[in-house]
C-alpha cells in the first residue's frame, strides 16, 4: 500500500481558518505576537494603575486623568518620543546581528557625538554666526551623522580587514567613546543649544500640530495604498502568486485604520498652560479665557492646540521607511541576508563581505548620529551620561523584535516594535511607582532572555 501525496488545495483545505486567513495576508505570526505581547503591557499597566493604585482615570477629571493614567494621550505621546531614538538605533543593529555582527559601542558614540555637537554650537557656530542663525541647528545635524558615520566606518574597518571579531572591537569602542565624551568638557554639560536645534527633540513646538498631522495622515494612507497597488502590479509583471483581493483590502483598511488612531490620539494631547501663553504672546494676542484654568483647557479654542505627531517620531518614520526599502528592495539588502545565512558561501558567490561589514558599521554608526541629534535636541544639553547602557536596551530591541542572534533573520518592523515593547515596560513601571532603574534592568535582562528562548523554540519549529 503506497502512500498518496496530498495535493496544495487539500492541504490549505484541511488548514485551521487562522492559519488560511494568515496566508491569504501574508501577516507575519511573529508580528502578531509582538504586538499582542505589546497590548498586554499596555493594558497590564493600565489595569495596575487604575484598580491596585487606586487610580481610575477615566472616572477622574482631564488633568488628573492626564496625569496618572497609563492608556491616557499624552503618556502615549511620551512615550512616541521616547521610543524613536531606540528605535531608530535598533533599525540599523537589525543589519549588525543579521550578519553575524555586535555594536556594544552604540550608546557611547550617541554620548560623544552630543557632546561635540554641543561643543560645536556653544564654542564655534553661535560666536562666528551670532545666536540664533538659521544654519546652526543645519550644520549641527550633518555634523552629528557624519561623525557618527565615521565612527562606525573606522570600527567597521577594524573588523573586516584586521579581523579583529565585532565583539571586541565594539567593547573597546563603547570605553573608549564614552572617556572621550567626558574629556570633550571635563564632565560638565553643554547647555543650552540653539532654540531651533532644540526643536528636533520634540515638545510642545517641536511637533507637526494637529492640522499637520492631519494631513500627514492623509499622505501616509494615500503612500500606503500605492505601495499595495504597486506591489501588486509587480507580483503580476513577475508572474507570482496575487493575494486575494479582500485580504489586500483588509491589510490596507487595518494599516490606515492605525494611522487615523495614532493621529487621533496625539491630537488628543493638548498643550500645556504655559505653552499657550507663550504662543498668544507671541503674536501679540490676548489669551483665551480656556487657557487662564488649567480645568478648561480641553474647551473652546484650547482644545485645536493638539501636539501632534512629534519631529522624533516623524524622523523614525522616515528612517525606518529607508531601512526597509533598503533591506527589502535592493542588492545591499539580498547581500546582508545572504551574509548572515552564509558568511563562506556569500564570499564565494561573489560578495565583498569585507566592503559590506564596513558599510553595515557606517550606517550604524550614522544611526547613531541621528539618535544624538535627537538625544541631545530632547534635553536641550548635551551630557557625559546621554546614551549610557543605550547599547544594551538596543540589542535587546532588536532581539526582542525578532532578530534572530544566530543570523539571517531581522526585520526593520519588527526592531521598532521591540523598541516600544522595551520603552513601554520602562514608562509603566515609572508610572506604577517602580522608577528605580534597577527593577528596570531586571525587567529588561528577563524580556531578553526570554525573546532569545522564544526565538530557539521557533526556529526550531520551522525546521
Amino acid at each position: 500500500m503506497t502512500d498518496t501525496p496530498h495535493s496544495p488545495q487539500t492541504a490549505q483545505s484541511q488548514d485551521g481558518a487562522v492559519a488560511r486567513f494568515l496566508r491569504a495576508t501574508e501577516i507575519d505570526p511573529r508580528l502578531l505576537g509582538m504586538i499582542g505581547a505589546l497590548v498586554l503591557i499596555w493594558v497590564a499597566f493600565e489595569a495596575y494603575s487604575t484598580i491596585v493604585l487606586g487610580r481610575p482615570s477615566l472616572l477622574l477629571g482631564a488633568a488628573q486623568a492626564e496625569a496618572n493614567g497609563f492608556l491616557t494621550p499624552r503618556n502615549l505621546w511620551n512615550l512616541s518620543v521616547q521610543t524613536a531614538y531606540i528605535g531608530i538605533m535598533a533599525t540599523g543593529m537589525v543589519l549588525v546581528i543579521i550578519t553575524r555582527n555586535i555594536d556594544l559601542s552604540v550608546g557611547s558614540i550617541m554620548g560623544m557625538v552630543g557632546m561635540y555637537m554641543g561643543l560645536l554650537q556653544i564654542s564655534y557656530l553661535t560666536p562666528a554666526l551670532g545666536l540664533g542663525h538659521p544654519s546652526i541647528w543645519i550644520i549641527t545635524v550633518i555634523f552629528g551623522v557624519a561623525m557618527g558615520a565615521l565612527i562606525g566606518a573606522f570600527q567597521g574597518m577594524l573588523i573586516a580587514f584586521l579581523g579583529i571579531p565585532s565583539f571586541i572591537v565594539t567593547l573597546g569602542g563603547l570605553l573608549v567613546w564614552r572617556g572621550a565624551a567626558f574629556l570633550v568638557a571635563g564632565g560638565k554639560t553643554i547647555a543650552p543649544l540653539d532654540e531651533n536645534f532644540a526643536l528636533i527633540g520634540g515638545g510642545s513646538f517641536g511637533a507637526l500640530g494637529r492640522t499637520g498631522s492631519w494631513i500627514f495622515a492623509v499622505i501616509a494612507c494615500v503612500f500606503v495604498v500605492w505601495a499595495f497597488v504597486s506591489g501588486r502590479k509587480s507580483r503580476r509583471t513577475h508572474g507570482f502568486a496575487l493575494r486575494p483581493v479582500w485580504a489586500e483590502t483588509f491589510v490596507i483598511g487595518l494599516v490606515c485604520s492605525v494611522i487615523v488612531g495614532a493621529t487621533a490620539v496625539v491630537n488628543s494631547y493638548i498643550w500645556p498652560k504655559g505653552n499657550i501663553e507663550k504662543y498668544y504672546a507671541s503674536i501679540g494676542q490676548e489669551l483665551p479665557e480656556c487657557a487662564k484654568d488649567n480645568d478648561t483647557i480641553y474647551s473652546g479654542v484650547c482644545a485645536s492646540f493638539g501636539h501632534g505627531f512629534a519631529y522624533p517620531v516623524l524622523i523614525l518614520i522616515a528612517v525606518a521607511i529607508f531601512m526597509t526599502i533598503l533591506m527589502t528592495r535592493t542588492r545591499f539588502g539580498r547581500y546582508v541576508f545572504a551574509i548572515g545565512g552564509n558568511p563562506e558561501a556569500a564570499a564565494l558567490s561573489g560578495i565583498n563581505t569585507r566592503a559590506m561589514t564596513v558599510k553595515i558599521f557606517t550606517l550604524m554608526g550614522g544611526l547613531a548620529g541621528i539618535a544624538a541629534v535627537i538625544g541631545a535636541a530632547r534635553q536641550n544639553s548635551a551630557t557625559n551620561a546621554m546614551g549610557n547602557l543605550d547599547e544594551l536596551y538596543v540589542i535587546a530591541a532588536a532581539v526582542v523584535g525578532g532578530t534572530s542572534l544566530a543570523g539571517g533573520v531581522g526585520t526593520i518592523y519588527g526592531a521598532i516594535i521591540g523598541a516600544l515593547i522595551l520603552t513601554s515596560l520602562q514608562t509603566g513601571m515609572v508610572l506604577i511607582g517602580f522608577g528605580d532603574g534597577s527593577y528596570q534592568r531586571i525587567v529588561i535582562g528577563i524580556a531578553l532572555v526570554f525573546a532569545v528562548w522564544l526565538d530557539i523554540v521557533y526556529r526550531k519549529r520551522i525546521k
